[in-house]
């Protein structure tokens, strides 16, 4: 049986994203730090989680996802648009 592993990461200021996941008891990770996006990725990935949601606040302070992690199959990386707000 194989098992996909699913993460979400947000900022730790971020209170709107990926809610309903945290409360449900999935992975959520929280950055205080964004400049270290890149190193939970890593970490992340490293941890064998298959796909990595992103929300769109940090995914600009990553380098890797474009250079390190386009190519890979085994990692997908997603990056989670902003709920608008009316």
């Amino acid at each position: 049986m194989i098992y996909m592993r699913i993460s979400w990461v947000k900022a730790k200021s971020d209170d709107k994203s990926f809610r309903f996941q945290k409360n449900m008891g999935f992975d959520v990770y929280e950055i205080e730090d964004l400049e270290k996006t890149d190193n939970k990725i890593s970490e992340l990935v490293n941890k064998n989680y298959h796909t990595i949601i992103l929300s769109n606040e940090i995914a600009g302070f990553s380098t890797d996802i474009i250079k390190k992690y386009s190519k890979d199959d085994t990692v997908n990386i997603i990056i989670a648009n902003n709920k608008k707000e009316y």
